[in-house]
């Protein structure tokens, strides 16, 4: 790894801009542009590989394609989407979970100038509306729909695709536009070559590449718009800050969905970038996922291997008690990449002491910060003696803002890796930048040491509330209060919500006196002895039942674990507000002692 040098200028209003003294090296902006390069000088590589369906308790055989294999399927359905519907105002738009075909068919989009738009399995799969997927594709007007299993998808297909192409690998569904993989890449009609060739030939740095999807959280999603300079001038940014990836130096094995920046923008394209090697892994951080991962790795050699943190905290017991999978997960091992919410500090130590154990060695863990309008990188930990929440420095070719904010440094982005706006959405495009250009994160960060910038910054929180489990979940705080509260039938009037970084969430509670004096004798009690009078604690346990019980949605949607308040808010301590708002911010600075409860070491 190799951090370059960073400058940071005071303003006069109080902000910093911060920026690195290291150009950014030259790259194709057409982000297909080294496919045929590899094809070219290393045909028989495996560019991307995953298992064969087995039945169920067995492990199917690898099934992989090479860099040649893959350019001349790519050049195949490339000359397909040509005949289609497809276009920059209608996009291809994938439905499913990651496969080869998946990385097949927007390779071929992005060769020929077609948008790309992957949208989360969940909304199709998990949903019996359709609110969210119905939202995306009314803004999309999509050309093509891809779905992996026709039959997996039907409902969601048969409510929203109408006449839309859909594409689909095996379990074609019975709708106008069905039309199976094996056909399109044996008997369809398709473009010639010279037709394929002149569209990739018109694709321009400012050609849309992707369109991916905000989470949603506190609202409907956004699509963010990704251009082929965002991505490439990315790859390139990334590659430099760890030059090991660079000519076919990147093995990974890798679950995280392609509809996210991270698993999409990050993992599959540094792959294709750098002339690397990816296997899919379809296990996950959940028990039955976990089995699946670790049976991948006792057969792949990552050089880089990136996870969530509570990925990796769940590996850690394997690789403890099995020396084996250790030596072959350590053997070619350069980089430990974590991302998507904070690593907790003993998790980082564990898989040091593992790796250790292993090879004599520590390994380098790092992480940064970034989002999907920034493609995704912005930072990155590439200096020796990091730690646990170490977002390192700026890349190259990027300006840093930090603005005053509340008692915190607000950062922006602006650089030819941030998106110019969020697809036909022009109020939130003209709301997500600064007067000066910079795109608002929301996110705050701040110094390891004020005094130097080359120290590397730290993350601060959101400047809103909502935060994000170690799952990389996202939780939305004010609705998930709101619903507490009201579960409580007065029990308690107020609920700060905790869980950043954690693997669950919690709830800090403040027990309605009133109520409370009217059910229990409480009279005589002090606040201290009322936090943990056992009537009260009997009747939270039946509160947080049933409030799982009514809320199925997810780890996002569930209180683990609550306690109450042993004190009143104050508000000299800037705990609840003049108009009797929770001050979530400040409660939970206010009393670690309360969270160590709730997540006891």
């Amino acid at each position: 790894m190799h951090q370059p040098h960073v400058y940071a200028q005071q303003r006069p209003d109080g902000s910093v801009l911060l920026r690195t003294d290291e150009p950014l090296a030259e790259r194709p902006y057409r982000l297909t542009a080294r496919l045929p390069h590899w094809a070219a000088e290393t045909p028989d590589r495996v560019f991307i590989g995953q298992r064969e369906k087995a039945p169920v308790g067995q492990v199917g055989p690898w099934k992989t394609l090479t860099y040649a294999q893959t350019y001349g399927q790519v050049l195949r359905l490339a000359g397909w989407l040509l005949t289609t519907d497809a276009s920059p105002e209608r996009p291809v738009v994938i439905l499913s979970e990651n496969s080869i075909e998946h990385a097949l068919l927007c390779l071929a989009a992005l060769h020929v100038g077609l948008p790309v738009s992957v949208i989360s399995p969940a909304y199709a799969l998990r949903s019996t509306d359709f609110d969210k997927l119905r939202h995306v594709l009314n803004l999309l007007t999509p050309g093509v729909l891809f779905a992996q299993d026709g039959a997996a998808y039907a409902d969601a297909l048969h409510a929203l695709a109408g006449n839309t192409t859909v594409l689909s690998v095996v379990n074609a569904p019975d709708l106008p536009g069905s039309i199976g993989w094996e056909a399109v890449m044996t008997t369809a009609p398709v473009a010639d070559a010279d037709a394929v060739k002149q569209a990739h030939e018109q694709i321009r740095p400012e050609t849309i590449a992707k369109i991916l999807f905000t989470s949603g959280s506190t609202g409907l999603p956004k699509g963010v718009i990704n251009t082929h300079d965002n991505v490439s001038t990315n790859w390139q940014q990334i590659t430099q800050t760890f030059p090991f990836m660079e000519n076919g130096g990147l093995m990974m094995i890798d679950w995280l969905p392609w509809n996210h920046t991270f698993g999409g923008n990050h993992n599959l394209g540094l792959t294709l970038f750098n002339g690397g090697t990816l296997y899919i892994d379809e296990g996950n951080p959940t028990p039955a996922g976990l089995a699946i991962t670790v049976a991948n790795l006792r057969e792949c050699r990552p050089t880089m291997y990136c996870n969530v943190p509570k990925g990796f905290a769940d590996l850690i017991p394997y690789l403890r008690s099995d020396g084996a999978l250790a030596e072959t997960f350590f053997s070619n091992l350069k980089l430990l990449f974590y991302a998507g919410a904070g690593m907790p500090q003993h998790v980082w130590d564990a898989l040091e002491d593992v790796a250790v154990a292993t090879t004599g060695e520590k390994i380098v863990i790092t992480t940064g910060l970034g989002c999907t309008e920034s493609s995704p990188s912005a930072l990155f930990a590439s200096r020796p003696g990091g730690f646990a929440g170490l977002l390192g420095v700026p890349v190259r070719a990027f300006d840093l803002k930090l603005i005053p904010n509340g008692g915190k440094l607000e950062v922006r982005y602006r650089g030819r890796n941030v998106m110019p706006g969020y697809w036909r959405n022009p109020n939130a495009t003209a709301n997500a930048f600064d007067e000066e250009g910079f795109y608002c994160t929301g996110d705050a960060l701040r110094f390891v040491d004020p005094n130097d910038p080359n120290e590397g910054m730290v993350f601060d929180g959101r400047i809103a509330e909502d935060f994000k489990l170690n799952t990389g979940t996202w939780v939305s705080v004010g609705a998930l209060r709101a619903r507490l509260i009201e579960a409580g039938q007065g029990l308690f009037t107020d609920a700060v919500i905790t869980g950043h970084d954690q693997g669950f969430i919690g709830a800090i509670l403040f027990p309605d006196l009133n109520h409370c004096r009217k059910h229990y004798a409480l009279d005589s009690l002090t606040m201290s002895e009322i936090a943990i009078y056992p009537p009260l604690l009997d009747a939270l346990d039946t509160v947080l039942t049933a409030f799982a019980k009514s809320n199925t949605g997810g780890s996002a949607s569930q209180v683990r674990k609550a306690v109450f308040a042993p004190f009143l808010p104050s508000p000299e301590r800037g705990e609840i507000t003049d108009k009797g708002s929770i001050n979530q911010r400040a409660v939970l600075a206010n009393h670690p002692e309360l969270l160590a409860q709730i997540y006891p070491v």
